[in-house]
């Protein structure tokens, strides 16, 4: 299952508040600004600051 664009559209970065993108493979949301890449796990973001990695 994908991730709606509704909620794509509602999620943002909890550390910088900018939008997200969704990763190629559907692996991760990508923050625009701040570069951290939040992980999806069995269809279900997980928004912690601690899970997420940062990426160029």
């Amino acid at each position: 299952m994908a991730i709606s664009k509704d909620l794509l559209d509602i999620l943002v970065c909890p550390l910088c508040k900018a939008d997200l993108e969704l990763l190629a493979g559907e692996t991760g949301l990508k923050c625009v600004q701040c570069k951290r890449v939040y992980p999806i796990r069995d269809d279900i973001p997980v928004m912690l600051p601690d899970e997420a990695r940062l990426e160029e």
